[in-house]
């Protein structure tokens, strides 16, 4: 058991915490995707935060609370691409050093942001080398605090202010969502999200969305413990490689959420798609797979209010130039 669970009161003050500095981006609805999924799908587009992803939340709401004199190196990371932007953003926001464990086949595009926002970059062989080592290795060395991409209370606190301020949206809207779908990695803004969406509607279903052959969260809830995945690369989706849940993050799934979906790299190829053309959104994989979910009606959808977080929009422009002049469904 963690030795502390972040609740509700703790992503409230991550709002206070970040303020104006985060955007509030918008819900969105369109006519089309609710004549697809048989009922009413809010969109909330994290792919228009501020590095293009929601992790910027998180990685903020950590880094304000780092003890500068007992962290005078700053601040360390692992990731493969929005969590690093969100922390070099962060730190350099902050006046503190950043430095990013990346794997080196991140996309080149996530790599560049990431330097670009101020961070010294360390990469790694994804399939031989073991990136927590490593970056707790330079962390020790630097005197750096290390910010865990999910599985640390402030960070996911922070994350859950997307969910905080998707919920006040959609009351505004009349439109109190029955379902909620939420791509997950690690778990970190799955679990924060949660934590407000039962905040304000105890009754709401809320479900992972994973990439199809590295869903550890959904055979752990099957399983009662953390189970791993079998291999570390594969998936189009790769800011949802994960190799298993967080130890906070499991806990608190095992206890707000009702399942966890699993959805194809070509199904998220023809999310990508149908975004671009019917919504005008620019979407990287592991932000569409919420939107998958809908379009392939993994869970039924008919008459019901569904909520998705498009968590992020960083995607290769050669590659999303591939996928949106593929033929095929979305088309």
């Amino acid at each position: 058991m963690p030795k502390r669970l972040p609740e509700i009161d703790d992503v409230r003050a991550a709002r206070g915490r970040l303020g104006t500095l985060v955007l509030r981006t918008p819900l969105l609805t369109h006519p089309a995707l609710d004549a697809t999924s048989g009922g009413r799908v809010l969109l909330k587009a994290e792919c228009l935060q501020r590095v293009g992803a929601f992790k910027f939340r998180g990685a903020y709401n950590k880094i304000a609370q780092v003890d500068r004199a007992e962290f005078p190196g700053g601040v360390v990371a692992c990731s493969s691409g929005n969590h690093a932007q969100g922390v070099a953003a962060a730190a350099t926001m902050l006046g503190l050093p950043s430095l990013i464990v990346m794997p080196a086949d991140a996309p080149a595009l996530k790599i560049a942001r990431t330097k670009a926002f101020g961070a010294e970059v360390h990469l790694y062989d994804r399939v031989r080398e073991d990136r927590d080592a490593i970056a707790n290795r330079i962390a020790g060395e630097r005197r750096a605090a290390l910010v865990h991409p999910f599985d640390d209370p402030d960070v996911i606190a922070g994350q859950g202010t997307a969910g905080l301020e998707m919920m006040e949206q959609a009351a505004v809207l009349g439109a109190l969502p029955d379902i909620v779908l939420v791509p997950c990695s690690g778990g970190g803004l799955a679990s924060g999200v949660a934590l407000a969406v039962k905040a304000a509607n105890p009754a709401a279903q809320i479900y992972a969305v994973e990439p199809a052959g590295f869903d550890d969260m959904a055979r752990s809830l099957a399983s009662g413990r953390h189970e791993r995945n079998a291999k570390l690369s594969g998936s189009i989706c790769d800011a949802l490689l994960a190799p298993s849940p967080g130890v906070i993050t499991f806990e608190l799934a095992r206890r707000l959420l009702s399942g966890s979906l699993a959805v194809t790299d070509a199904e998220v190829r023809a999310a990508i798609r149908f975004a671009y053309h019917e919504l005008k959104l620019v979407l990287e994989p592991g932000g569409a797979v919420a939107l998958a979910a809908v379009l392939t009606r993994r869970i039924e959808t008919a008459g019901k209010t569904v909520a998705c977080v498009l968590s992020g929009g960083n995607i290769d422009p050669a590659l999303f130039s591939e996928i949106v002049l593929e033929a095929g469904p979305g088309a």
